[in-house]
């Protein structure tokens, strides 16, 4: 059974299995009557091909309270794009699937370029940016929900508990971050969030000293997930970092235009496996190389924003504080999963706390030649100040995609 601990920075809505899914569900279905749910799914066209997504499917179909499910379709070509409109006719939900690479998207996206207002890269931020623009020219959902397409041991459940605490009228909350254990194939999963987040906030506390900012950080008990839900009063505003960098931005973002008591994290999962990112030690530009540096970029921006000076020797001192920490936290999660039967390579694990101890190093140095770097995708608002006419003309492109690739 779940605990029921609180620390005071933002609410924990723990599972105490005091009430049934069923029951959970019947009562957002009350809610949706008068605040729809929209659901938003950023996917590759491979993962369609995966083993994961048919039976997200097959739970989503069961859920009677969703408004709209928008599938945002990366790296897909034209024949792809028609067999992904076939793939989700089985949803039961009104729903439209974005062809985000058609030729009518990338001339918007040119729009953009034109302007000074697109994305710098491609992937997952850009297709939830993507995805949340035309939910806001849709201008009929209260409440918008995200979740990865990958996730292997998916249930309709973690949708409801998800989407609950900004469903409910009665709640105040406008950000709910989902959270669960990592854990699949009897192993201890979850490296970036273990190795990575939670000792570099403890050593940035200590090298730094006492931040708010990372006080919050460190109240999320996974700080990295990709399911998260709002209200979509807050969408317009919201800058979407378009780098790995896409959770914490979210994060940061809620922290910057909200109060901490409209934040919360929800439990929605006993048990989460998804698909697993190669550390690829020799390419600083994939995987989970990637991914930390642009992790590090993103916090080391947001704390300078407040007001943190950061210098080389600081970074210096970070990283040996860093690794101490982090070889420290690794002994605990070693023993952790022992005690409950679970596997963790060490050597794998140590390899991994070498690496992102250098690309503390190397975020650092990148974010000191280039103080002023804004990997942030701008906000809707505006967008839609620069060029008031693009979000209508985006629906308007998705839904011709659409009706002419039937």
């Amino acid at each position: 059974m779940s605990d029921f601990h609180q620390n005071g920075n933002i609410t924990t809505l723990h599972n105490l299995r005091a009430r049934s899914a069923n029951d959970l569900e019947h009562e957002l279905s009350v809610f949706a009557e008068s605040r729809k749910i929209s659901l938003i799914l950023p996917c590759l066209y491979s993962e369609l091909e995966g083993e994961a997504m048919p039976h997200i499917l097959s739970q989503l179909s069961k859920v009677s309270y969703l408004h709209r499910i928008i599938i945002g379709l990366d790296a897909a070509d034209q024949a792809q794009f028609r067999h992904a409109k076939r793939f989700f006719e089985g949803l039961n939900q009104n729903h439209i699937v974005i062809w985000n690479d058609s030729p009518r998207m990338r001339a918007l996206g040119a729009r953009l370029q034109a302007m000074g207002l697109g994305p710098i890269e491609q992937g997952k931020g850009k297709n939830v940016w993507a995805s949340i623009g035309y939910l806001i020219g849709c201008a009929d959902s209260a409440v918008m929900a995200i979740h990865d397409c990958d996730i292997l041991t998916y249930d309709k459940e973690m949708l409801a508990r998800l989407v609950y605490p900004v469903a409910n009228p009665n709640f105040s909350y406008q950000v709910a971050k989902g959270y669960y254990p990592r854990i699949g194939g009897g192993n201890l999963n979850g490296r970036v969030t273990r190795l990575l987040v939670s000792p570099l906030l403890i050593a940035l506390k200590r090298v730094i000293g006492d931040r708010d900012y990372i006080e919050y950080l460190r109240s999320f008990r996974y700080p990295l997930s990709g399911e998260f839900a709002m209200r979509t009063a807050i969408l317009p505003d919201l800058r979407m970092p378009s780098d790995w960098g896409l959770e914490i931005g979210v994060l940061s973002e809620a922290w910057r235009n909200l109060a901490p008591k409209a934040v919360c994290q929800v439990d929605i999962s006993d048990a989460y496996d998804h698909k697993h990112q190669t550390l690829s030690s020799d390419e600083a530009n994939a995987g989970l190389n990637r991914m930390s540096t642009d992790i590090c970029k993103a916090i080391f921006r947001k704390l300078a924003a407040d007001g943190t000076v950061f210098t080389p020797n600081v970074f210096r001192t970070l990283k040996a504080t860093y690794y101490r920490c982090a070889l420290d936290i690794l002994e605990a999660h070693y023993n952790d999963a022992k005690m409950n039967g679970l596997s963790i390579d060490r050597h794998t694990e140590e390899r991994s706390i070498e690496l992102f101890a250098e690309n503390i190093m190397r975020a650092g140095q990148v974010f000191l030649e280039n103080p002023h770097e804004t990997p942030f995708i701008p906000t809707w608002n505006r967008v839609h100040s620069a060029d008031p006419a693009f979000i209508s003309d985006m629906r308007v492109a998705a839904k011709a995609d659409e009706e002419e690739f039937v």
